[in-house]
């Protein structure tokens, strides 16, 4: 298992490199998705460069410090942490990939989603062939899961935060 941990940081900062080039360019080349999906694009109202990449470096946190913590600390509970975590990020993906499926247009994401997803899934069944999924295991996997859906609301809390910090210095 520990062969794998570092992947997680690894496979999340590929991925998001993609966001973080292309998610405001998106949004500006389609504002109609303002107007056709007014809950989800509110998350991403006045998106910044700055903004999502601050967001993208807090939601990093996580992902790094769990994987580390658990090849220089290995047990069962930081395994079932980074399990739970990495389930997250392969929903994650699929989310994107659904999300493009939806709209009938390229979403940055998209790309490294259909490239991470696979790899992760490998992983993933691979470690979870060596574990075992006894009660605290699954918990704490579930909490893994929890951790990082908060994490992605404290992530747009970021990315808001330094978008309005922006605005207010005139950078925009």
């Amino acid at each position: 298992m520990r062969d794998y941990l570092l992947l997680l940081p690894l496979i999340f900062i590929f991925h998001d490199m993609e966001e973080v080039v292309g998610f405001c360019w998106f949004f500006r080349k389609n504002p109609w998705l303002y107007d056709r999906f007014p809950r989800v694009m509110k998350a991403y109202q006045g998106i910044t460069n700055e903004g999502m990449a601050a967001g993208v470096y807090e939601e990093f946190i996580p992902f790094f410090g769990v994987s580390l913590l658990a090849y220089f600390f290995p047990n069962k509970i930081l395994y079932a942490l980074w399990f739970g975590i990495f389930l997250s990020l392969a929903g994650h993906f699929m989310i994107h990939i659904g999300h493009t499926i939806y709209i009938r247009e390229y979403i940055p994401s998209f790309i490294t989603s259909l490239i991470c997803l696979p790899v992760s899934v490998i992983i993933l069944l691979r470690c979870a062939r060596i574990m075992t999924f006894d009660t605290v295991t699954v918990i704490v996997i579930a909490a893994g899961i929890l951790l990082m859906m908060v994490n992605l609301k404290m992530a747009h809390a970021v990315i808001h935060y330094v978008n309005k910090k922006m605005v207010n210095r005139g950078h925009i």
